[in-house]
């Protein structure tokens, strides 16, 4: 990978990591599933811009819309209508790395639905990044969690990127992946307005939700997924996937330094099983194992 692109993924995952940050801060005083709704009603529409501007847009074949919907639901509506939430009901950093086992979930379900190969490499893997789970979801505590609910909500968003990362490898042998993801938007803001429709109207926006609105729409949206689509484009995607293990990183550090959020040593532990086994997970195809 050129160093360019490797700048450019590395911003990508800062963006991202600092998405539950924003996050964090925004569902203080505002729904969480009304911050979701306007995230993706300022992205969508700058999205579709860009589409037209790249005379991207194309025809989706009537027989494909199910699938499209499945999509948008799996890839937008619930999936931030449980992320979100589940970051209001736990920390920051242990939303970050929960998140990521969606990676592992995708390999699951590859095995499963794809009949990919899932070798003793993936096993191992998964085996390690979810034992770090129970370590971060935990706290090396057998009783229960205050954020149980929350880390629970995102290991149901993890789940929600693993089906629509499926769905989409289907849709993907037929369709631009910038084309999909601008319409899996576009649909799934309109899949939202059922709930948040009885607010809708009363809902008073101050600045600070604002800022964090354009920031989860212009650069977590906008920017970074054009961003890493144009990295997919130049570079291996087995290199581009694995900086996504900076995202909990980033988190965990901007968490500390923002938020005062406590790093103990079972997160830490926790971390680094989750890190590695997701390496090992993503780095198999490039090691030809």
């Amino acid at each position: 990978m050129q160093k360019e692109h490797a700048i450019l993924v590395s911003i990508v995952a800062l963006v991202w990591g600092g998405s539950f940050i924003a996050v964090k801060i925004g569902v203080e005083s505002i729904s969480p599933i009304t911050l979701a709704f306007f995230r993706f009603v300022v992205a969508s529409p700058l999205m579709f811009l860009i589409l037209a501007g790249r005379g991207k847009i194309i025809r989706i074949s009537p027989t494909e819309i199910p699938l499209l919907i499945v999509l948008a639901l799996t890839g937008v509506t619930l999936l931030y209508i449980l992320q979100f939430t589940g970051i209001k009901y736990t920390s920051a950093t242990n939303s970050a790395l929960l998140i990521n086992t969606n990676v592992l979930f995708i390999a699951i379900f590859s095995w499963i639905f794809l009949e990919e190969t899932f070798s003793y490499r993936k096993l191992m893997g998964v085996l390690l990044a979810f034992t770090g789970a129970i370590f971060v979801i935990s706290k090396g505590s057998l009783s229960i969690s205050p954020s149980i609910k929350g880390d629970m909500l995102i290991l149901l968003s993890a789940l929600c990127w693993a089906v629509y990362s499926i769905v989409g490898k289907k849709l993907l042998e037929k369709y631009d992946s910038l084309s999909l993801t601008t319409y899996a938007f576009i649909i799934g803001t309109f899949l939202f307005i059922p709930f948040v429709y009885d607010d809708l109207w009363s809902i008073k926006i101050t600045a600070k939700e604002w800022a964090v609105i354009l920031y989860l729409a212009l650069l977590c949206s906008v920017f970074a997924y054009v961003a890493w689509y144009y990295a997919l484009k130049k570079a291996d995607a087995t290199e581009v996937a694995i900086f996504l293990n900076l995202i909990p990183l980033f988190t965990m550090f901007l968490a500390y330094l923002v938020l005062k959020e406590r790093i103990t040593i079972f997160t830490l532990i926790g971390a680094s099983f989750i890190i590695y086994g997701i390496y090992i997970t993503l780095s198999e195809k490039q090691d030809g194992k």
